[in-house]
């Protein structure tokens, strides 16, 4: 049983880090993910581990990119949208919208997988960057969480 449980982790992680790999290509082309996908299968996506799994999370990325900014904007003190690295923007992207949108991902294990990311491909200040934009996010949305409880049970 354990045994089954850490292949589904690793699977899981794979599409993620797959769907990371896509995205962050798709951050410097206009060409559609679709097309991406097919050029890095073409190129070698078995060795990436990247999957149609892969490639439909990175579509919902795409899809919800303008929402998962302004979340971004507006937990990132220091550094605009603009000036927030691809590589960076990628991982945060990912990040939010797993946590917001992936029902069967709790927040924390969403942030403790893009920080896992962030350790293997951005720099190191980028990790602590992306640290601390997806955990003011995770505190401010546990605060109205918690908000909303306390709402629902004075009535």
């Amino acid at each position: 049983m354990c045994k089954i449980m850490e292949n589904k982790k690793r699977e899981v992680r794979e599409v993620r880090e797959g769907a990371f790999i896509l995205y962050f290509e798709k951050l410097f082309r206009n060409d559609p993910l679709d097309e991406i996908f097919e050029i890095t299968k073409e190129a070698g996506a078995d060795e990436l581990n990247i999957s149609l799994k892969s490639l439909a999370l990175a579509k919902n990325i795409d899809e919800k990119a303008e929402d998962l900014d302004a979340i971004i904007a507006e937990y990132s003190k220091k550094r605009s949208i603009e000036r927030i690295a691809k590589i960076n923007l990628a991982i945060l992207r990912l990040g939010l919208y797993e946590a917001i949108y992936a029902e069967k991902v709790p927040v924390n294990v969403a942030i403790s997988e893009a920080v896992g990311l962030a350790e293997k491909y951005a720099r190191e200040p980028d990790v602590a960057f992306i640290n601390g934009v997806l955990g003011a996010f995770s505190r401010s949305e546990a605060a109205r969480s918690a908000g909303k409880k306390a709402a629902e049970d004075n009535e």
